[in-house]
């Protein structure tokens, strides 16, 4: 079985087998927002304890 793509553009697995995603809200209708806000969302976050199961699976050959 293949790994879902759209899941392998989106998800980075860390060496302690967390996951590393993206900040929402960043690509457009940049000029309304604050710079402090903007700063934020450079940032790499991590996926919630409830999501990951699920993108797990994704991310692995089934």
């Amino acid at each position: 079985m293949k790994t879902n793509s759209g899941a392998k553009k989106r998800f980075t697995l860390t060496g302690t087998g967390k996951i590393k995603r993206k900040h929402a809200f960043k690509n457009h209708i940049l000029t309304k927002k604050s710079t402090k806000r903007k700063r934020n969302l450079r940032y790499f976050g991590t996926v919630d304890k409830a999501d990951m199961k699920n993108i797990k699976l994704l991310l692995t050959n089934k």
